[in-house]
């Protein structure tokens, strides 16, 4: 940042000439701060949108899952998966 600089008593245009010119900085600075935080407010609603999308997606799947209570394999790839019979494991092959 700059460093403060007093206004001397010498020249009272000069002063007010410096007083100007600060006081546009400060306000450039402003402006600059303002759209900063506009931009970072808009930021922040697109990404809760995204969490509220990420959240529905999360819930639209567990709600598929089976019950605690099911036995069964789960299967989260979707490709069809024989059941396993104790019967088949025991008798021998014969190729």
């Amino acid at each position: 940042m700059n460093e403060y600089q007093p206004l001397s008593s010498g020249n009272p245009a000069f002063n007010m000439d410096a007083l100007c010119a600060s006081i546009n900085r400060v306000a450039e600075k402003i402006q600059a701060i303002s759209e900063a935080v506009e931009k970072l407010n808009q930021n922040n609603m697109q990404l809760e949108g995204k969490i509220d999308d990420a959240h529905k997606r999360v819930q639209r799947i567990l709600s598929r899952l089976p019950d605690q209570s099911d036995g069964r394999q789960l299967n989260l790839l979707g490709e069809v998966v024989p059941p396993n019979n104790s019967e088949d494991d025991n008798e021998p092959t014969t190729h």
